[in-house]
């Protein structure tokens, strides 16, 4: 006859340090309250599970559980909490046992195995309690910050699509919550880097601005993070003497801050603005990513803008009032259902499209089908292919552009009676072609290769790199590669949204060489 020997008290604490030797080593590892439950299930030999005082599951081994084996431990936990004991093993009649034992945490948790087959289950948990409240503790705080973080970074994104849209008094009233708050004039920095690196980059250009910045991962473009910053804070040597900081008669001027980015992180390409009024942020955005088409093959991996983009130089009154009546049929449409976008729902959808193309599906928070049905509307009701004929998309670019100009409604109260002007009426003043001059002037000293015919080609083929190639009777890559050079002469971008194609397009209409 076989008889079982119990274990002898050296053995019992041997097995015991053995566990919570086991559970500390768990501990240390990324998903341990998951990995920690799945240990116990096999050595209780039950399912382990973490219950709320509402009975509610909280965890499981492998992250899963069975509502239906789980069932008697969401019991048993609302049974226990309302007798306020620290621990206890109820159940047992028709179902299996439960063993529960309270966490050290706030609201109340229990750790439970339901239908366990180890004698010493009790020492078990009380011993795995310890490790496992503090293990969930801080797994909660961890999901607690992304939670804030994740709000915050879409709470500085919204301040940003406020400055984008125009709505500057909106914008500053959430930033002075969420600080720091927004400057007057600022300088916009695009900076391209891996992404897996955009928050760690965020926090080293929020230390080297010393909290001045603005920051936000761009929602667009998933390898951008956004910085608007005080032109101050971008180039430490303004309104300072390093002399007087440093004693030193000849001090070395201190790096400006895009120097000071791709210092830390080389894989980063930095594209700056100018510095702009906070309205117009737009165009500083503008203006930053075609710095960064020219930062992306410079030897130094940063750049400034060095251009113009002010097209509303270009327009008289007549000019103004000829945007209002291009996009009067967006401006008077009444959406037949609530729930349709309104006017400058509209104007806003077409704007975001002109820079951004289908990404703007990721600019304006909406499906890439809704984004398509909106364009094939502004289509209809424009009257023109704007999705599809780059004549027409520059045409509604530069009416959006005069239309919300801060001069805008005093210039259309200017306009002398008579017939709507018509585009090539605008493009034909002398200030445009002394703009269209200026802005095709680097193409004609360029080499052949980057030069004015094949952005011409480019453009007459509605920027479209399969159909300019063909006709330039080269390889599609060897396009690319000549508009990537064309794109270092003019310091714009062509082949990255937000495009200079709308504005060359304007400038050959103008000069008739189209």
């Amino acid at each position: 006859m076989c008889c079982f020997m119990p274990a002898s008290p050296s053995d019992v604490r041997a097995d015991r340090a053995d566990n919570v030797l086991a559970l500390a080593r768990l501990a240390s590892r990324r998903g341990a309250v998951r990995d920690m439950l799945g240990w116990l299930t096999r050595r209780a030999g039950g399912p382990a599970v973490l219950v709320g005082d509402t009975g509610r599951v909280l965890a499981g081994p492998g992250g899963e559980h069975d509502l239906a084996v789980t069932r008697p431990a969401a019991d048993a936990a609302v049974e226990l909490n309302r007798r306020g004991a620290p621990s206890a093993v109820l159940g047992g009649g028709e179902g299996p046992p439960v063993h529960l034992i309270a966490l050290d945490t706030d609201p109340s948790t229990y750790l439970a195995v339901i239908g366990p087959d180890d004698p010493h289950c009790g020492t078990l948990l009380a011993d795995a309690a310890r490790t496992l409240a503090l293990c969930w503790r801080l797994e909660q705080a961890e999901r607690a910050r992304r939670r804030i973080e994740s709000a915050e970074e879409h709470s500085r994104e919204a301040v940003l699509h406020l400055l984008m849209v125009g709505s500057v008094p909106a914008a500053q009233r959430i930033a002075g919550a969420l600080r720091p708050t927004l400057p007057a004039v600022v300088q916009m920095y695009v900076i391209e880097c891996p992404r897996p690196r955009r928050r760690e980059i965020a926090r080293r250009i929020d230390r080297e601005a010393g909290g001045a910045a603005w920051i936000v991962p761009c929602p667009v473009r998933p390898n951008h993070v956004l910085a608007l910053v005080p032109p101050e804070t971008a180039n430490p040597a303004i309104g300072t003497d390093p002399a007087e900081v440093s004693g030193d008669p000849h001090p070395p001027l201190p790096a400006s801050l895009d120097l000071l980015i791709v210092r830390l992180v080389p894989e980063c390409r930095v594209g700056v603005s100018a510095a702009v009024a906070l309205r117009d942020t737009p165009t500083a955005y503008e203006q930053a990513i075609h710095a960064l088409a020219v930062a992306r093959n410079a030897p130094e991996r940063r750049a400034g803008f060095g251009g113009d983009v002010d097209v509303t130089v270009l327009a008289g009154p007549e000019g103004y009032l000829w945007a209002s009546e291009l996009l009067a049929p967006c401006l008077r449409y009444a959406p037949a259902r609530r729930a349709d976008p309104g006017p400058q729902e509209l104007l806003g959808t077409l704007g975001s499209w002109l820079s951004f193309g289908g990404a703007a599906s990721r600019h304006l928070k909406i499906h890439r089908n809704t984004l398509a049905a909106r364009m094939r509307h502004l289509d209809e009701l424009l009257g023109v292919e704007v999705s599809r004929s780059l004549a027409a998309q520059s045409a509604a670019w530069l009416a959006l552009r005069l239309h919300t100009a801060p001069q805008a409604a005093a210039a259309r109260a200017q306009a002398p009676p008579g017939p709507t002007a018509t585009l090539d009426t605008v493009l034909g003043t002398p200030a445009a072609g002394t703009w269209a001059r200026a802005q095709l002037r680097p193409l004609e000293q360029a080499r052949p290769t980057a030069g004015l015919e094949t952005v011409r080609t480019w453009l007459r083929a509605d920027a479209r790199l399969p159909a300019a190639a063909a006709a330039l009777g080269i390889s599609p890559p060897g396009a690319r590669k000549r508009l990537t050079r064309a794109e270092d002469v003019l310091g714009r971008s062509l082949l990255t949204a937000p495009s200079a194609k709308y504005e060359l397009w304007l400038a050959m209409r103008a000069l008739g060489s189209l």
